[in-house]
């Protein structure tokens, strides 16, 4: 019997696992409840916006020369504004070179002149002479002739007696090199007591009155700007506002300007066009500003076209294909295809396809539906 005994307490395990089953509750399957996602949501207000383009380049002059003597000689003195940063204003003497020479060669011009004026002077009369003796018979016609010559020839020294009495003068005023302009000296290459010869370059100088920079835009930006592109539209086109910024002696600074024509070629390699915006005044002082000096690298924001009764939403908001999501008033999903104006940075701008009032999902969503059901967690004004 006790052999036994191991199988009944196995067998009576087995009993009792049956009847807890028999008795107990019965499990009453459930559908999964569905918990719509979660979004957030900006509210369509359109308003006025104007497009800006951002660029960046370098400063230049507007008008740069090089300084040329138009004479030899000796440099008698240099101005202490000629050396490399040096300021001048327009007719200050830069450089003086020796005059001598040239002051000789203008006595010479005119001592020519009064020799060659008393020359035609007596012909003049010889010839007279010759006229009246013609008429008495008492010479031929070919000596009178001969008189007519030398009038003519005495006529034709006076005037190149004066055509070198004023290139003796013109020598004489080049031996002072004056400023053509109030500017400034980038470089120079002549000391007191140097020989300098005519043609050779001894410095560069460029203007102050105003200071440019060229400005490389991408070709499909050029929609959104006001810009000069064909002759027509130079002639007629408003200029541009331009602001530039950039770090100047430990703090940013801006100055403003404005576009004042575009450059002929597209670059085949970049697919950028170029355009010059002009600074007025770049070194004037009284503005309480830091200067624009030449060589600062800045960045640029042009300023555009304005454009009324277009939304701005966070980029996030466009899906593929220019579609938005709208969340109806039964806050469900509504796919919806809107005109795109412009995408920069994390913002799009749209300009039609949405209504005033309307809520635009701004949320990631990895799976959509149209008409699916979603939770708002906040409601926002768009820009």
């Amino acid at each position: 019997m006790k052999r036994f005994l191991p199988l009944f307490v196995v067998l009576g395990g087995f009993a009792a696992a049956a009847l807890l089953i028999a008795t107990g509750p019965q499990v009453q399957p459930q559908a999964a409840k569905l918990v719509p996602p979660l979004v957030r949501t900006l509210t369509v207000q359109p308003g006025t916006h104007q497009f800006n383009v951002r660029t960046h380049g370098s400063v230049v002059p507007r008008t740069e020369s090089e300084l040329v003597p138009e004479v030899d000689g000796r440099v008698l003195r240099v101005s202490p504004a000629l050396v490399s940063g040096g300021f001048f204003s327009k007719n200050d003497v830069l450089l003086e070179i020796d005059s001598l020479d040239y002051d000789v060669a203008l006595e010479q011009a005119r001592a020519g002149i009064a020799r060659a004026e008393s020359d035609l002077d007596n012909e003049r009369k010889d010839h007279e002479r010759q006229e009246d003796l013609v008429t008495k018979g008492s010479i031929s016609a070919s000596q009178l002739d001969n008189s007519l010559n030398r009038v003519t020839i005495a006529k034709a020294t006076l005037r190149e007696a004066r055509a070198r009495l004023a290139r003796a003068e013109r020598d004489l005023a080049r031996t002072s090199i004056t400023a053509p302009y109030d500017g400034r000296v980038r470089s120079e290459r002549v000391d007191a007591g140097q020989f300098v010869r005519r043609g050779e370059a001894i410095g560069t100088i460029y203007a102050v009155d105003f200071a440019e920079v060229r400005l490389p835009i991408h070709a499909n930006e050029l929609a959104y700007l006001d810009l000069p592109i064909s002759k027509a539209g130079q002639a007629l086109a408003t200029q541009s506002k331009v602001t530039l910024s950039a770090e100047f002696a430990g703090s940013l600074h801006s100055w403003q300007g404005k576009v004042v024509r575009t450059e002929g070629e597209l670059d085949p390699m970049t697919r950028m066009v170029h355009v010059v915006a002009q600074i007025a005044n770049p070194y004037d002082s009284r503005q309480q500003r830091a200067p624009l000096a030449v060589g600062l690298f800045v960045d640029a924001t042009i300023h555009g076209k304005t454009i009324s009764n277009a939304t701005v939403l966070p980029r996030s908001a466009l899906r593929r294909g220019n579609q938005v999501f709208v969340v109806d008033e039964q806050d469900r999903l509504r796919f919806r295809t809107v005109n795109v104006l412009r995408l920069v940075d994390d913002q799009v701008y749209i300009g039609e396809g949405l209504s005033v009032g309307e809520r635009v999902c701004v949320s990631a969503l990895q799976s959509t539906a149209d008409g699916m059901l979603v939770r708002v967690v906040k409601d926002a004004t768009s820009s």
